[in-house]
């Protein structure tokens, strides 16, 4: 029997390529509303991060989110990933 391909993503803080449930998931609508995708199946343009720390300082430091997404990242945004990552580490 053939082993499933596991998807790969890129992070945007370290841009490593991990496997998609490693990474959490930013996710802009049609709207311009940007949400934490815990489930990874909201749609809308996404991007991904890491589950860490250093990585989300990273991003943030160097405006990662805001050039992927071509706009102004809302502190909300910033503060639920934070919330995200506690969580999780």
């Amino acid at each position: 029997m053939a082993e499933k391909k596991i998807p790969m993503r890129k992070c945007v803080g370290c841009n490593e390529m991990k496997g998609k449930k490693e990474l959490i998931r930013i996710v802009r609508n049609s709207e311009g509303v940007m949400n934490v995708d815990t489930t990874g199946k909201m749609a809308g343009r996404g991007a991904y991060i890491c589950k860490s720390l250093e990585c989300f300082d990273s991003a943030v430091k160097a405006k990662r989110l805001e050039r992927t997404f071509k706009t102004k990242i809302p502190d909300e945004i910033y503060q639920a990933l934070r919330e995200a990552l506690g969580e999780n580490c």
